[in-house]
């Protein structure tokens, strides 16, 4: 995009402003370029203060609805009781961990939020009191850490909410103060080039940035209008390079932790805009945007745990933009998972989340308890990071839910995890993903962790690497970070419901060819089948699946999963094109201690699976079935008076190499994991 140096008359006027009796003056703007090559806000002038997400009076329909629906007040007094806790609590200092202030600005963001809406909800002015003191106290910093401008956009965020929803009630001193932080410590450091590199990314940096320095503009707008519109005008323009990436149906490549943080201040940035211009410019109806509301509801399990590839956590929680996305969408049963969490766990659960107060903004007008399951048992989308994501039930805290992704290493916060999977069955995570390790545990031993060249320290990373995920590995080899697998087809038939992707790329080197599908067969089981092509010499391959169960090898083709009192048979099978039988070698490898120093550790965790060998130029097709005691919907697998062989306690070694496909009987289980699993090209796609 072309850039220009703001004109000479601009500056003037900008000069020219009057800033509560102070003016500013040209340092104020250094000599930098701003990209804005449309206007897009023209002569609307956004209404006076509070004008960022919540107009005068508005808070009354809150009040309303947290009166008179049960669940919305439990909610709002948890928000009331935190910040009676804020009270005692000294204000955040300047205080960096390794690079980044970042926790700082969130606690910021998070208690000035909070104060400020528990005083508007309330008027108890208590609440003001201490929102002002926190942020006269924020403004006294000698910067707010802008070589990391994640700090400075939610802090400056954290500040502008404060001042806008608090400045009928500061003195004229108060608000000098903290306007002038905002401009100088949160607007200003954006125009340098060394801070502002985040606006051509094409991730969560600019969808938090842009809405950070957004706010700022928004609290400022009456007393520096020409620069607000600038950084404004800005933020339209150069948020979509990351929106793009939700195209075209809504995945959002960098996995779930992330979409809670990108698509968030995202809907935070839009939200404000449609609230202070009467339109977002268009930004809502980006390809891919409002249906990514689907990609998150559908990357939770029965178990309530996310499917948490990437750097992402392992516990989910509510999503205020969630709310939004329901009310956009007039499609309530987006909010089937938080319906959840709001009505089964204890709402102060949730204060934690410094964007709290927003969902009782977005949502406070939907009667929660009235909520709907999804009608859907499977989504599917396309993008960087390519996911299908499908299970027996909504509804039944013991179904089935598998999800697996293809994609690439090459995207950010990726890890080397193409083809892998997390599976649930009877209220159990079976196959489970480690997600991200604690960044500042890594940088402060002088990691480069953020590299995505195939040879980048990033992947010395024990958790980060496809050894340590649920998807295949060749001749102890890293996954290609250049490669990309697309999801080739897809079925939501409920009787063998499935998808399957493409490998090969990710292997090019070590596979002529690698395919992987994976179904729900009946709604009662699991089925992995990969197909792969040898190239001119021999190769070991390694098929490994991470979990938190304790693991037995049973048979040469068979290992047994217990956890929660609940038991899993994996059994494999493999054979080449001619017919004739692999040798499966069922393994576990440790997970804890991980292999070097820097690793995090991963207690209660292990590896199970299997090695083989496939010939040169061989052909080999592997079947992998995971069958849960009791099945996934109703219908079981090893029913009553069958169940699984063995008592499945301790860690089982490498068992002996067998033919074939034959092992041991599961009693009635053995029936109905009979059908048989035909090739891939042969598998429904809708």
């Amino acid at each position: 995009m072309k850039k220009f140096v703001l004109p000479l008359l601009l500056v003037s006027l900008l000069i020219g402003q009057s800033l509560l009796g102070q003016t500013l003056s040209a340092q104020t703007l250094p000599a930098q370029t701003l990209s804005a090559q449309t206007d897009y806000i023209g002569a609307t002038k956004p209404p006076g203060h509070p004008r960022i997400l919540l107009l005068k009076g508005e808070e009354e329909a809150i009040r309303k609805a947290a009166g008179g629906d049960r669940i919305w007040g439990k909610m709002q007094q948890a928000i009331v009781d935190e910040s009676d806790r804020m009270m005692g609590l000294p204000p955040v200092e300047h205080v960096k961990i390794g690079r980044r202030l970042l926790d700082k600005s969130r606690e910021a963001l998070r208690r000035i939020f909070f104060l400020s809406y528990a005083y508007r909800t309330t008027r108890a002015i208590k609440y003001f009191q201490r929102a002002e003191k926190e942020m006269l106290h924020i403004a006294e910093f000698a910067d707010w850490n802008p070589p990391h401008f994640l700090d400075v956009a939610e802090m400056t965020m954290a500040m502008s909410i404060g001042y806008d929803w608090l400045f009928d009630q500061m003195s004229q001193q108060s608000r000098a103060t903290i306007k002038e932080a905002i401009i100088h410590k949160g607007l200003e450091p954006s125009l340098d080039p060394a801070n502002s590199g985040w606006l051509k990314v094409e991730h969560n940096w600019n969808q938090v940035c842009n809405a950070g320095m957004t706010y700022g503009a928004l609290a400022v707008y009456e007393d520096s209008t020409a620069f607000s519109k600038q950084i404004i005008n800005r933020a339209v323009e150069f948020v979509v390079n990351a929106m793009k990436d939700m195209g075209p149906d809504g995945n959002y490549p960098e996995g779930y932790g992330y979409w809670g943080y990108g698509t968030s201040f995202n809907v935070l940035l839009i939200s404000a805009l449609d609230k202070a211009f009467g339109q977002d410019y268009g930004l809502a109806e980006q390809p891919g945007f409002l249906k990514t509301a689907g990609f998150l509801e559908n990357m939770t399990g029965p178990t309530n745990r996310p499917f948490n590839y990437s750097d992402a956590g392992g516990n989910g929680g509510i999503e205020p933009a969630m709310f939004w996305f329901a009310a956009r969408n007039n499609d309530p049963s987006l909010l089937w998972e938080e319906r959840s969490r709001m009505l089964n766990e204890d709402v102060h659960r949730h204060v934690t989340d410094r964007l709290l107060p927003a969902m009782m903004i977005w949502g406070h007008g939907i009667s929660v308890d009235k909520v709907g399951p999804p009608k859907s048992l499977m989504w599917t989308g396309r993008g960087k990071n390519p996911v299908a994501l499908m299970r027996t039930s909504w509804t039944d805290s013991s179904a089935i839910y598998v999800a697996m992704k293809g994609g690439s290493g090459n995207v950010n916060h990726a890890h080397m995890d193409v083809g892998s999977f997390v599976m649930d069955a009877g209220g159990v995570r079976w196959a489970m993903d480690f997600g991200a390790q604690d960044y500042e545990s890594l940088e402060s031993k002088g990691m480069q962790i953020f590299g995505r060249s195939q040879d980048a320290e990033r992947w010395t990373i024990f958790r980060y690497v496809n050894q340590a995920h649920n998807t295949l590995t060749i001749n102890d080899q890293h996954q290609l970070v250049k490669g990309f697998a697309p999801i080739t087809g897809h079925s939501a038939d409920g009787g063998w419901m499935s998808a399957t992707v493409d490998l090969s790329e990710v292997y090019k080197g070590s596979l002529v060819s690698a395919r992987r599908g994976i179904a729900i067969v009946d709604q009662q089981y699991v089925v992995v089948r990969d197909e792969v092509e040898a190239p001119d010499s021999a190769t070991v391959l390694r098929w490994t699946m991470v979990t938190p169960a304790t693991v037995k090898i049973t048979g040469g083709n068979t290992a047994e999963l217990t956890q929660g009192g609940k038991r899993l048979l994996m059994k494999v099978e493999a054979n080449l094109a001619s017919g004739a039988p692999g040798v499966v070698q069922m393994k576990t490898w440790v997970t804890d201690p991980p292999p070097n120093s820097y690793d995090a550790p991963n207690p209660g965790t292990i590896r199970t699976g299997f090695e083989l060998n496939i010939p040169a130029k061989g052909k080999m097709a592997i079947v992998v079935r995971l069958l849960p005691e009791g099945g996934g919907a109703g219908a079981g697998v090893g029913g009553a008076g069958a169940g699984v062989r063995g008592a499945g306690t301790g860690v089982g070694s490498t068992g002996s190499g067998v033919r074939g496909a034959a092992a041991g009987g599961t009693g009635s289980s053995e029936a109905a994991a009979g059908r048989k699993v035909p090739p891939l090209d042969e598998w429904k796609k809708d």
